[in-house]
């Protein structure tokens, strides 16, 4: 059974740091490009971060570059999102997404609330 597990979130006040978790399970891992997307309320699922495969490629929207850092452990199938300097803006329920052709999973999200 495939599963992507969010952890980490939470409240934070402006320029705090939260570092989020996927564990991923029922799927070979390290075979899969992965994804962090969020989505604001009355906003679109938008794309925020993305690693290749071995780590080695990473890319990231324009809103969070120089503030997050995406990484992965192969060993531990986690891929993580390392949030700096937050803003309020980037108050989001934060998902995880693996993704290679013909395969696109999907974690349940975590809660990131930015505010003072």
């Amino acid at each position: 059974q495939v599963q992507l597990v969010e952890s980490g979130g939470g409240l934070v006040q402006p320029g705090g740091s939260l570092r989020l978790s996927c564990v991923a399970s029922g799927f070979t891992f390290s075979t899969y490009t992965m994804y962090w997307y969020r989505q604001a309320p009355g906003k679109e699922r938008e794309l925020v971060a993305h690693i290749s495969s071995n780590g080695g490629t990473t890319n990231y929207t324009d809103s969070v570059k120089g503030r997050f850092t995406i990484s992965r452990d192969n060993a531990k199938n986690t891929v993580y999102l390392q949030m700096n300097n937050l803003k309020p803006e980037d108050t989001a329920v934060y998902y995880c997404n693996a993704y290679r052709p013909f395969r696109n999973y999907w974690g349940q999200g975590t809660q990131v609330t930015v505010s003072s």
